[in-house]
């Protein structure tokens, strides 16, 4: 958004309600109200009973055929009541309840605003009513907090010009400051959380988001204030970026997109949870992504997945040279195998990345022959693929391998949400599903609930995930702290490809970078399979080191990937964070902390499970100074549901109840 667009429209919000027609929406459980006045600006402002959340904030689309929301003309208003419920795939729960009080405001210039206000938040979108193509030439989107509140954000990592951090990998750590002591340099990926007063807390994100592009917030200066930046559609882009996999901008158009006839554009976000807790439970994002374009999903088949490149390919006490060719691989299979883990991902290097032809297969590997060895062994292959490569040649190349057998594609590379990137994202989705094929994203934005619309997308990167500790010093990537963070904050958006199930597990005092291994506990990465929402799953470890651990890698295997249920248990920002789901008649409870040692009490009161034997992998004794020291054994659920759990110093704790 121009500065000059910007500021005019904040001078209209001010005096925007001396003179507006207001709009009232209530929460169906009446806890929210939210406030819209439409007159010489378009504004609205958001209630927690009579506390003021967002104050009166702008919004507005500036289009070829004017701008929309500043010194529009209301012609009807529509209210309605929605109370139903949504049938989910490949989620946190089997069944996402969608209960709203909406609200429909059409204008003469030809447009409408939509409103819906749910227990757990507000959202609003722009649609055009014209039964032709238009220009959208920038959007105001601001947020302004009725107080000086801490704020979670995370930040493009890379500093530099506006254009260089539009092109950047969606992963950072969270900066935890006042709303007033964000870096206005910089510009912050959603979803972000706002502490608000009384335990609230306020988290922003968008959904459906298609033909258009992302949104990405900067603080203006102007007090607890954000205002939107989305970029601009691509003129021209290069091959460059890592090993040339990567589409470049390096020319932008004046506008964002031109959206097609009747379009809707995507819903923006406030989401409203009562404690930190409700942050895990939030289903705003994909309730209101479009509903699932694809007839048939009984092919879509979720699970986990051994994976080569984390642990670089290396065995131990084989017979053979390990590295990227067909040996190392059916290795990786027979794994599999062993544990009835359904897929194995092979990554980079099996197509001469030089090339960026996917049609290209390096000679060292068989494909072919891979197919044919995991088919009898019921492991599917999953293949890397540059986003530049696969977009280029993208309905041979799921032809062809769908006819080969492969089961999908990882599509990686893409480090942007610009509308031309974003939309790629839906031809993908698209073709990979005529093909019978999944679809893994990463180094991309957030979801925005494509895994809604199209079922077949099992997971999204656009997370800070244990690739990390590969490189980074703990001063650098603080692991723990973020895993007991993302969780509440990045995962309001849906699943993330984060890779858990190091072996090799380091302390504050023994980790160290430059060979696989975990911050934390081994308790804590068991734990991070049912913590973290993953469809697609990976084991990021080496074979040869989960065979030295079968205790642990039979648990690993036996995790489902979705759920029928979830309900959030304890909960607390950058400090620790518990969890049940339930998967048919088996509940997996567990709990991730930070760094300091915690004693939690866990209240199992909802799951109905006292008196039932359970199994749990906890921190063991030594722990805190050998993190790989964990402790398996069996109990009986007490009888009045509380059990008690010890976190070790980055530690974790899981408990199956069967």
């Amino acid at each position: 958004m121009s500065q000059r667009l910007s500021a005019a429209l904040t001078l209209l919000a001010l005096c925007a309600t001396l003179m507006a027609r207001t709009y009232t929406l209530a929460s169906p459980d009446g806890r929210l109200t939210a406030r819209i006045d439409v007159g010489t600006a378009l504004t609205y402002s958001l209630w927690a009973g009579c506390r003021p959340l967002i104050q009166p904030s702008a919004l507005a689309l500036s289009t070829d055929r004017g701008l929309w929301g500043s010194g529009s003309h209301l012609r009807r208003a529509t209210t309605t009541s929605h109370n139903g419920q949504i049938a989910a795939w490949g989620y946190k729960r089997a069944t996402v309840t969608d209960c709203y009080r909406g609200l429909r405001l059409s204008f003469r210039e030809g447009f409408s605003v939509e409103w819906r206000l749910y227990d757990e938040g507000l959202a609003y979108r722009f649609v055009s009513d014209q039964d032709r193509e238009l220009t959208i030439r920038d959007e105001v989107a601001e947020l302004r907090f009725a107080r000086d509140w801490p704020v979670y954000a995370a930040y493009v990592k890379d500093r530099g010009t506006r254009e260089e951090q539009l092109h950047n990998s969606f992963e950072n750590s969270y900066a935890h400051t006042r709303l007033t002591g964000l870096d206005a340099s910089r510009l912050i990926f959603s979803p972000l959380v706002v502490e608000a007063d009384d335990g609230l807390r306020l988290c922003v994100a968008e959904s459906d988001v298609e033909d258009y592009p992302g949104q990405f917030w900067v603080a203006d200066g102007h007090g607890p204030r954000l205002t939107a930046v989305s970029a601009r559609y691509p003129r021209r882009t290069v091959v460059g970026g890592h090993r040339n996999l990567e589409q470049v901008v390096v020319g932008r158009e004046d506008y964002l997109v031109r959206a097609r006839a009747r379009q809707r554009m995507p819903w923006r976000i406030v989401g409203v949870a009562h404690g930190d807790a409700q942050l895990l439970d939030n289903d705003m994002v994909y309730r209101l992504a479009s509903p699932s374009r694809v007839a048939d999903t009984a092919w879509i088949r979720p699970g986990l997945a051994a994976w080569d490149w984390w642990c670089d390919r290396r065995l131990v006490g084989v017979p053979f040279r390990s590295g990227i060719n067909t040996q190392t691989y059916k290795h990786f299979i027979d794994f599999a195998q062993r544990y009835g883990i359904p897929y194995l991902l092979v990554d980079g290097g099996w197509s001469p990345q030089a090339e960026n032809n996917l049609m290209s297969v390096v000679p060292e590997v068989d494909l072919p022959e891979l197919v044919r060895y995991g088919r009898e062994r019921g492991v599917g292959l999953l293949l890397l693929a540059g986003q530049y490569s696969f977009d280029r040649d993208m309905e041979r190349v799921c032809s062809h391998y769908a006819a080969m057998g492969i089961k999908g594609f990882k599509i990686d590379f893409i480090n942007r949400d610009d509308a031309m990137a974003v939309n790629f994202h839906y031809r993908a989705a698209a073709t990979a599903a005529r093909y019978h094929l999944l679809i893994d994203f990463h180094g991309t934005y957030k979801p925005t609930g494509l895994n809604r619309t199209y079922p077949n997308v099992v997971n999204f990167e656009g997370v800070n995930g244990q690739e990390q500790v590969k490189w980074n010093a703990i001063r650098d990537y603080d692991q723990v702290t973020y895993d007991v963070t993302m969780p509440l904050i990045r995962m309001v958006a849906g699943p993330v490809d984060y890779t858990p199930g190091a072996m090799v597990n380091g302390t504050r005092r023994t980790y160290s970078p430059g060979h696989p291994m975990s911050q934390g506990t081994r308790a804590h990465q068991l734990a991070q399979y049912v913590v973290f929402l993953a469809p697609l799953n990976m084991l990021c470890d080496s074979p040869s080191r989960y065979d030295r651990e079968p205790e642990c890698t039979r648990f690993i295997a036996s995790v489902p990937t979705v759920w029928d249920e979830t309900i959030p248990l304890q909960c607390q920002l950058g400090q620790y964070v518990a969890v049940a789901r339930r998967r048919a008649g088996r509940w997996y409870v567990a709990a991730l902390g930070g760094w300091t040692p915690r004693a939690l009490r866990l209240d199992l009161t909802p799951l109905h499970v006292a008196g039932r034997r359970a199994e749990v992998w906890s921190d063991g004794v030594n722990a805190d100074v050998s993190a790989d020291d964990y402790r398996h054994h069996t109990t009986t659920v007490p009888g009045d549901a509380q059990v008690d759990v010890h976190l070790a110093p980055g530690g974790g704790f899981v408990m199956v109840i069967g």
